[in-house]
């Protein structure tokens, strides 16, 4: 990265919206993507299921912030953010198939001199094997705090997303000069 360039960020969801609480990580991208307009070096992605086909993508960037259900042992709605050596150490845990795939694209990334800067924020999830496509009560509730994560992350990183018309209520007029659009 030169100098004057700002780091490429990626917000990336993971997860199987077909199994409940499997996809809270693609929920909070598309609520992301709603609400909020990103700087062009801010790029939020879905990721699906697509685990190790996602290595060309996240080699490319510079900090990747990822949103996913974590498998931890605790109370179901438990909120988490694994960070640094916490991570590689989640191989083991192996929470579902896209999970390792998704490790494993991580690791790929370390052995090819590109691995970015990396943090997960999760949530333990109640309903991973329920076939369907709506949260599990508990974990629609979170969405919201999955989001506050995410934002949390992107202003440590001198990131402040603007909030979209539709979040804030006001419409935009093209050639009107408006502070709250």
């Amino acid at each position: 990265m030169q100098q004057n360039e700002q780091p490429h960020i990626m917000v990336l969801g993971v997860g199987n919206i077909l199994f409940s609480d499997e996809g809270v990580g693609i929920r909070v991208i598309e609520t992301l993507q709603k609400r909020y307009s990103f700087p062009t070096h801010v790029t939020v992605k879905d990721g699906g299921t697509l685990g190790i086909h996602l290595l060309g993508t996240i080699s490319n960037v510079d900090y990747l912030i990822v949103v996913d259900v974590i498998r931890n042992g605790g109370q179901p709605g438990s909120l988490y953010r694994l960070a640094g050596e916490e991570i590689p150490r989640r191989i083991f845990a192996k929470n579902s198939l896209h999970d390792v795939d998704f490790l494993e694209a991580l690791t790929l990334c370390q052995a090819l001199d590109a691995t970015p800067e990396t943090v997960i924020v999760g949530v333990e999830p109640a309903d991973i094997e329920s076939v369907g496509i709506e949260l599990s009560p508990i974990i629609r509730e979170k969405v919201d705090l999955l989001i506050d994560m995410v934002l949390e992350e992107l202003e440590h990183l001198g990131v402040r997303p603007q909030m979209t018309a539709e979040r804030t209520g006001f419409q935009h007029v093209p050639g009107n000069s408006c502070e709250n659009c």
